[in-house]
């Protein structure tokens, strides 16, 4: 036998070939285009092939063919282990007259010193023989690899194409640079090689033809691909593909669904070691007093400790959901399996969870739990009031303790001890918060519900008008406080002159040095403000942040950009929400007249909705300021530590975990050089840091850590047309788009649309200066939702492929009722 040929691929069976041929022979099968080829097995080449007639019959196979590719084709070359690249040679644009001398050169190219080497690095035995393709020769107008993962990040969203005009042996050696494209969904990113004058190697039809055709072998082969190609008159060749050999093989069992798209608004981006571990305590004994609370036995929940345990998740020093954990816990609830879907709206969740068989009630059991669970919850129901009000008591009274508390002069020991008393105290007894939260959301739903009955979806936006104007929530008084001040400032020209031309450390320092009285007095109400909202900041629920009262100096940064960009009270005086609170309760008296009943039915929902979202934004504000207690503690825990020459900086603290600083504190730490180990996970951080944003939700199997990507649920695409949320306050504005990643890193939006991932209660303070607010992340009961309501902010949040679709400049029109937003110019 001399060679066989892509036109008779059976002849191929049991003969030695190789990788790389079998692959091509897969490829024609596919019934993706090929040029023409034929491989000369191993037993072939071991004869003299100069006086064989080989050649001739090679040249009668490709009768016509001027040039030719005569590649390599080993065992075990372009496998899923190893790929062999580089180590056999290759020849492209070989003439007739060259073939036998190029041929015999790959073949001696198996048995040579690197490729030797490369057999000894990676364990495989034996020399091995090779097998040599002859090609037709592609004649390109450009050429290239592509990738059906990012090899680099192992990001399965992202496709990776690299490309040059003409053929690709330049691009495969490193002798030029190469355009590369990056097609994730429907965008192309694209950076063009470095002092290219004409275009790219590429057209975007040409690259989402290439995206199809990955998409499509990673379907057939089982794993994503690494193709090399070349493109004639339009015409895409495939020359060769290979697995991508540095993603890791996906393992099996223990599969995981982690979603954070609730929690991203408490913690967003990289979180530090020492938050998650605290919090992740602090999840699961809030859900164990919750799943009591609703009627899970104490036996049940001893039996299913390790759920409540991993409620959380953290990766790439990300906090998520583990929803695995998450549905088991809610399982246990009395008859859960009869609701399994209410709460996915409220919480924000995409996709469903079916939920074991075993967890599966009979019908009669589950509706008798359901009953008994009834009348415990409404007997807790109406005792709510007081319990929240006894819980407010004793966050005051915990918290005006510890701040009496000289930290400074307190040893290790002695603030872990306190810090294990603010636990006992404060942090285990969560039980109004917990229940304001469920009942919060039940009410909510319930009006959502009534409001779409009753106006028959005229206003799809009703619920919400209906909750504006509150004036009781927290989380807007900081904003009305701060603009208060900045507008006494601006009232001073002596102050309005110092705000304008220092800086905020400069500032701060001449107020409190300074003895005119007018600065005595602003001096005050900026303590004033900081002594009852200096936890409320950007990321406040994280332990590593830096807090206003913490650092004054970042409150004056507000404050000067509130002076700068002249914003005032007048914005939120109140009128507008008023209004549109009137004019929703006027619909609902238009709807209900003469129904007497449904009349009764929503004043009562519309009373208990009020109250209790009202409530929760003001409990997260308490949960807020256990948290100021928590950092404060932890904090001085550090200064001892760098102190005691144990860490190289006195914030290194946070790369520790909570288990870690104790143990070390009581002995029985397994790693005694914590230097060391913060220098580890300072280097994770970084590297975390720079990967940018996970998906929203992902599956991961075996464990977490290892062969999975983070990214192979959430492929979101860049929407065709309008973009669409969840309206969560009304009214209709058009401005210019303002993309937001770092609110501290922006003084003032000056009337532009703020877009951004994700808000906590912190991003408050750049709502003044946005004349909308679109959020990428969240829910109907989302801090951005409640607080844009009660400014009278149009917000729309909840949209899917926002950050994809819009970017700063862009001009847009959003409608707050609808959900709706427009894109009127890039």
């Amino acid at each position: 036998m001399y060679f066989v040929s892509d036109t008779e691929p059976h002849k191929a069976t049991g003969v030695a070939i190789g990788g790389k041929a079998g692959n091509l022979f897969r490829l024609k099968e596919l019934g993706l285009p090929v040029p023409h080829f034929v491989v000369i097995p191993w037993e072939t080449l071991r004869e003299d092939i100069s006086e064989s007639g080989l050649i001739s019959s090679l040249l009668s196979a490709f009768e016509g063919t001027r040039h030719f590719a005569v590649r390599s084709s080993a065992a075990g070359e372009d496998g899923t282990a190893f790929s062999f690249a580089g180590q056999f040679e290759s020849y492209l644009c070989v003439t007739p007259g060259e073939l036998a001398a190029r041929i015999a050169d790959v073949r001696q190219s198996a048995f040579s010193e690197r490729v030797m080497a490369y057999r000894k690095h990676h364990g495989l035995s034996g020399a091995g023989g090779v097998a040599v393709i002859v090609q037709e020769m592609v004649d390109a107008d450009a050429a290239g690899v592509a990738f059906g993962a990012n090899p680099l990040t192992g990001n399965r969203q992202q496709k990776v194409i690299n490309a040059v005009s003409g053929l690709g042996d330049r691009l495969v050696s490193g002798e030029v640079n190469a355009d590369e494209f990056v097609l994730e969904g429907a965008e192309i990113r694209s950076v063009l090689a470095d002092g290219k004058q004409a275009g790219p190697a590429l057209t975007h039809e040409q690259i989402h033809r290439l995206g199809q055709i990955l998409d499509s072998l990673e379907k057939a082969l089982g794993h994503p691909q690494d193709i090399e190609f070349a493109v004639r008159n339009d015409q895409i060749y495939l020359l060769q593909t290979r697995p991508i050999t540095t993603l890791k093989a996906r393992p099996a069992g223990n599969y995981i669904l982690w979603d954070n798209s609730n929690i991203i608004e408490s913690y967003p981006g990289v979180t530090t070691p020492l938050t998650f571990s605290f919090i992740s305590k602090s999840y699961e004994v809030a859900y164990r007093l919750f799943s009591a609370y609703l009627g899970v036995s104490e036996l049940v929940i001893r039996k299913n400790e390790r759920v409540f345990a991993n409620t959380l998740g953290f990766l790439n020093g990300r906090v998520y959901y583990n929803l695995k954990t998450w549905y088991h816990m809610l399982a246990m609830l009395p008859g859960y399996s009869i609701n399994a879907r209410y709460m996915e709206k409220m919480m924000g969740v995409k996709e469903q969870f079916d939920i074991p068989e075993s967890y599966r009630l009979p019908k009669g059991k589950a509706w008798w739990s359901i009953v008994k669970m009834a009348v415990q919850m409404l007997y807790r129901f109406r005792a709510l009031p007081r319990k929240r009000r006894e819980f407010m008591q004793l966050v005051e009274g915990t918290i005006s303790e510890y701040k009496a508390i000289p930290f400074a002069e307190k040893s290790a020991d002695e603030l872990m001890h306190l810090y294990l008393d603010f636990e006992r105290k404060l942090l285990l007894e969560w039980k109004a918060p917990l229940l304001n939260d469920f009942f919060a959301m039940i009410w909510f739903g319930m009006l959502q519900k009534q409001c779409g009955q009753f106006a028959g979806g005229g206003n799809p936006n009703l619920h919400n008008d209906l909750l504006c104007g509150s004036n009781d929530i927290i989380s807007v008084q900081p904003v009305h406080r701060s603009i208060a001040i900045a507008a006494r400032i601006a009232a001073v020209p002596a102050l309005k002159d110092l705000f304008l031309t220092k800086n905020e450390y400069a500032i701060h320092e001449m107020l409190g040095a300074g003895s005119d009285p007018e600065f005595v007095e602003i001096k005050a109400d900026i303590d004033r403000y900081i002594a009852d909202f200096g936890e409320r900041c950007v990321g406040e629920l994280k332990l590593e942040t830096i807090s206003y009262a913490q650092e004054p100096v970042r409150f004056i940064k507000v404050l000067k950009s509130y002076v700068e960009t002249g914003v005032t009270d007048a914005q939120f005086s109140g009128e507008r929400e008023d209004t549109i609170r009137a004019n929703a309760e006027r619909e609902i008296a238009r709807h209900l007249k003469g129904k007497v009943m449904g009349q009764w039915k929503m004043r009562l929902t519309l009373r208990y909705t009020r109250e209790l979202v009202s409530a929760r934004e003001n409990l997260r504000y308490e949960r807020t300021r256990a948290f100021g207690i928590v950092r404060e503690i932890f904090t001085f825990i550090g200064k001892r530590f760098y102190a005691d020459g144990l860490l190289v900086n006195a914030r290194d603290i946070f790369y520790l975990t909570k288990e870690e600083i104790f143990s070390y504190i009581e002995g029985t730490a397994v790693t005694q050089d914590i230097k060391a180990l913060v220098a580890l996970r300072q280097q994770a951080f970084q590297h975390y840091q720079q990967l940018g944003p996970l998906s929203e939700r992902f599956a991961t199997y075996g464990a977490p850590y290892n062969g999975n990507d983070f990214f192979n649920i959430d492929r979101v695409e860049r929407p065709e047309g309008d973009l669409k949320g969840i309206g969560c306050s009304p009214g209709r504005v058009r401005g210019r788009v303002r993309v937001v990643a770092d609110p501290a890193e922006v003084p003032s939006l000056n009337g532009d649309i703020l877009v951004t991932t994700s808000t906590d209660p912190g991003w408050v303070t750049l709502f003044p200066g946005a004349s909308g607010i679109i959020v990428e992340r969240g829910s109907l009961l989302s801090h951005s939702a409640i607080v844009s309501r009660e400014m009278g902010k149009p917000c729309i949040v909840g949209v899917t492929g926002l950050l994809k679709s819009l970017k700063t400049g862009d001009e847009i029109e959003m409608d707050g009722s609808t959900g709706i937003i427009r894109i009127i110019s890039r």
